[in-house]
């Protein structure tokens, strides 16, 4: 007799995509809006001369791009993982 888990009994797996999809949603907004802030901070900055300002804000820039990169390669690689758990 052989014992296998249940894998009938995980009814969360779509309450656990939800929650992931939402919490992704929320970081690629604030990517978004820190995008925005950013870029503004830096054109005003460079047009006044207050060079200190301009880099923060490039670098925030930057920043949020690469949250973005990040959040958008993370919804990938969590439909990967839930497709390879459905598989098992």
């Amino acid at each position: 007799m052989d014992v296998f888990p249940d894998f009938d009994g995980l009814a969360g797996i779509s309450d656990l995509r939800e929650v992931v999809g939402a919490l992704l949603m929320f970081a690629l907004i604030i990517a978004v809006l820190m995008l925005i802030v950013s870029a503004i901070i830096w054109a005003v900055s460079s047009s006044t001369g207050n060079y200190s300002a301009a880099a923060k804000g490039r670098v925030g820039v930057l920043v949020s791009l690469g949250g973005a990169v990040l959040a958008g390669a993370g919804v990938a690689w969590m439909n990967w993982v839930l497709g390879v758990g459905q598989r098992l």
